[in-house]
């Protein structure tokens, strides 16, 4: 009786056995974490190219175009896991990565695999019916990835480089999926804008680092924050130079309006946008910040819109 009334006391009194840890994802939802679909969003620059060059309206190239957006899907998709089995230890030093499938060890290494395997064979077959020149591009954005988890994210400098030149293969890989051969100023363009989200994400992780302490993010290129902050006033400002200048050569107008000029308003409050965002500390999964940013949506809508009308017009 004493024994039954101390427990109904402790229960008023707010003490119970906690709550039992949550029940591990099954299998297939592990691997769908594994295979980080949200960053897919990346590889909607595949639709660049065309778009930029005007071609993008006609079906047989959209349909080209969808095609390598999942080619591109499925191999990065193996290349994160690829990269998630080399970091898994350093991985539960981090305070938000400790959770990722391979690190909470919800997946085994040899099923995270074989599932990389399916879906690198998948991505690259689908890549060869599009066509040999974008199998090209797929199998070095492959290496460049596989070579960057394994060994290139250790050198300073080598490694924003490297993950800004995934950002510009995704591009290259539309048009060359597509038929179209990039301009000039399309290049510098994706590239600098590329390396200014990367540089972004950096100085997000770096800050997170002091935070959490470095541990958690040992095995990388570390960098000074004024270098960064540099390399992203400097990305941005030759962006928008290469933009302001692609702008000025298109011929199209509306009525006498010429919305590819119009367009670089919205571009460039997108630019300054994201740059809030990085300053903020928000920026280290640019995949998020594209999805959740309303007032970035907005300003990249109305980007897309003034920049259709100028090519298409």
């Amino acid at each position: 009786m004493l024994e039954r009334s101390a427990v109904v006391l402790s229960t008023v009194a707010g003490e119970s056995d906690p709550a039992p840890p949550p029940a591990p994802p099954s299998t297939g939802r592990a691997l769908i974490r594994l295979a980080r679909p949200k960053q897919w969003v990346k590889n909607l620059l595949v639709f660049a190219a065309p778009g930029a060059a005007g071609i993008l309206s006609s079906p047989a190239v959209a349909a080209r175009a969808g095609l390598a957006f999942i080619a591109f899907s499925a191999v990065a998709s193996a290349t994160y896991v690829f990269n998630d089995v080399l970091d898994a230890s350093a991985d539960r030093a981090h305070p938000t990565k400790q959770h990722r499938p391979l690190a909470a060890r919800h997946v085994s290494v040899t099923i995270a695999l074989v599932f990389a395997s399916a879906l690198l064979v998948g991505g690259t077959t689908v890549a060869a019916l599009v066509g040999l020149a974008f199998l090209e591009v797929v199998g070095l954005y492959v290496a460049l990835t596989v070579a960057y988890s394994a060994v290139l994210k250790r050198f300073e400098v080598i490694d924003i480089a490297i993950v800004a030149a995934c950002f510009v293969l995704r591009a290259a890989g539309g048009g060359a999926a597509t038929g179209v051969t990039p301009s000039s100023w399309f290049l510098i363009l994706t590239s600098a804008g590329a390396l200014f989200v990367v540089a972004g994400k950096r100085l997000t992780d770096l800050r997170h680092a002091r935070a959490v302490g470095s541990a958690a993010f040992e095995g990388r290129a570390v960098y000074p924050e004024q270098f960064l902050r540099s390399v992203g006033i400097l990305a941005a400002a030759l962006a928008v130079m290469a933009y302001c200048l692609w702008s000025l050569a298109v011929p199209h107008d509306i009525d006498g309006v010429a919305w590819s000029q119009v367009s670089i308003v919205p571009f460039v409050i997108a630019l300054l946008r994201y740059g809030l965002v990085i300053e903020r500390g928000e920026a280290s999964a640019p995949e998020d910040v594209f999805l959740t940013d309303h007032v970035l949506q907005v300003a990249v809508l109305v980007w897309i819109g003034t920049f259709a009308a100028g090519v298409y017009g």
